[in-house]
């Protein structure tokens, strides 16, 4: 279990440079909108959001690589994309060199979503298979918290401050592609691709006590299956449940949150200072109650912690709305975000990455993760560059209550058609899901026949 932990740390850690990537863009918001005079369509749909449609061709793609050259060698690439991105963004010296260099990142943050919980979850035991996934996450809200932290103290040292913000990324990066050459291929992938040999010695490493066959032969049942895809019909209830988790997922607003931090508490009256403190609160509060959230999903279950994170949504982001509309003052928005990061952390937060990674069977596990993570990301491009556009014209108030209504329809989700995962093992899971849309398309060509 060590080194499944060590191998599963390490993979987490492109959840890190995710985190970190996403975030620290929002120290250096007003300052590049300044700095090259932009206006606020160009500056929110182009300087701030280009790294999203980045992560969007990324989620779109990733799932190539992924399933052509592996998770581990995927995994490296994506740390070379970081590193590139941080050093060639933080020496821009216009917008658009400095939005391609930002894309560069956000391909390697799209390609993350994909092989990081892939590869976990393909190495991971069953019963702890949630918690080790969920690694990427806190990961994710550890790179979120380091970069606010990062952006309060180099705010300070000049005109070229945002050079130093964004340009310290390439550090872990560099650290990240050093560690990544250390773990071994995934042995679901390595079946897949008929080196059966390969599999069987790090199926060895991960678990020397199991039935090495059995295990080779559970996972060469759901292995590979020529000409398949996931848009095929017995497909199509794991592939809404991906869509569905994914689209929920960003119109809570935690991305257009996350990257404006700053700006929305200074909209509610916060003083500059005040507003990037305030951001480091949301990163020790989004860190603490993803530990939470780690801590409880293989106990508690996906499902119940979803049923928690909707309800918090839907009070944090009703409480935000009034806040804004009847213009209270002091800590009151600030304190209602908290809450409605808290409420991510421990739901969606939690569960998203885990969710997506189990739901698929094994030789088309990369493509579905790269269908939910396209969803999730064209919506985490499109919010979040209209959000200074959807201030201006509607106010905070109307944004903040659309992302309450949409979380209404999560919480029906959830109840009626998500289904439990927790400590079944990827192969169940394929063929349980699999039954249910076949059970669900016999059905109701039977009502169609008695009609």
């Amino acid at each position: 279990m060590n080194k499944i932990l060590i191998w599963s740390i390490t993979a987490a850690l492109a959840g890190f440079l995710f985190g970190f990537d996403t975030v620290v863009i929002s120290g250096a918001d007003k300052q590049l909108q300044l700095l090259w005079h932009s206006s606020d369509a160009f500056h929110g749909s182009v300087v701030m959001a280009m790294a999203l449609w980045g992560t969007v061709v990324g989620a779109i793609f990733g799932g190539i690589p992924t399933n052509k050259l592996g998770r581990k060698k995927t995994l490296f690439w994506i740390g070379i994309l970081y590193f590139v991105s941080a050093i060639g963004a933080a020496f821009a010296n216009d917008p658009f060199v400095f939005a391609a260099f930002r894309f560069i990142g956000g391909l390697g943050v799209g390609a993350s979503t994909i092989a990081a919980p892939a590869y976990v979850s393909e190495i991971a035991p069953a019963d702890k298979r949630g918690r080790l996934v969920a690694l990427y996450q806190f990961n994710i809200v550890l790179g979120i918290l380091i970069a606010f932290i990062s952006n309060y103290f180099l705010k300070d040292i000049g005109e070229n401050a945002w050079r130093w913000m964004i340009g310290v990324q390439a550090i872990p990066s560099f650290i990240y592609i050093l560690f990544i050459l250390g773990i071994p291929e995934s042995p679901r992938w390595l079946l897949s691709k008929n080196r059966d040999e390969e599999a069987r010695k790090v199926l060895a490493k991960i678990d020397p006590s199991a039935d090495v066959n059995d295990l080779m032969d559970d996972s060469r049942e759901n292995g590979v299956v020529k000409h398949e895809n996931i848009f095929m019909k017995k497909y199509r209830f794991p592939l809404i449940l991906a869509f569905l988790i994914a689209f929920f997922n960003q119109f809570s607003g935690i991305n257009a949150f996350l990257y404006y931090a700053p700006r929305i508490f200074e909209e509610a009256g916060l003083g500059q200072n005040t507003a990037l403190l305030s951001s480091i609160g949301i990163g020790v509060t989004n860190l603490i109650f993803t530990l939470i959230g780690v801590a409880l999903i293989d106990k508690l279950g996906r499902k119940l912690l979803m049923y928690i994170g909707s309800v918090g949504y839907i009070i944090s982001l009703g409480l935000v709305s009034a806040a804004f509309y009847y213009n209270w003052g002091g800590l009151s928005v600030p304190i209602f975000l908290f809450l409605f990061i808290a409420s991510h952390a421990i739901g969606q937060g939690a569960v998203i990455w885990v969710f997506i990674s189990e739901i698929f069977p094994n030789h088309i596990r990369a493509s579905g993760q790269a269908f939910g993570s396209s969803v999730h990301w064209v919506l985490a491009a499109i919010i979040p560059s209209l959000i200074p556009m959807l201030f201006s014209e509607i106010g905070p108030e109307v944004v903040f209550l659309i992302f309450t209504l949409m979380m209404v329809l999560q919480l029906l989700f959830v109840i009626f058609l998500m289904p439990e995962t927790k400590g079944i093992s990827l192969e169940v899971l394929s063929e349980t899901l699999t039954k249910k849309n076949i059970r669900k398309n016999e059905i109701n060509e039977n009502v169609v026949r008695s009609l």
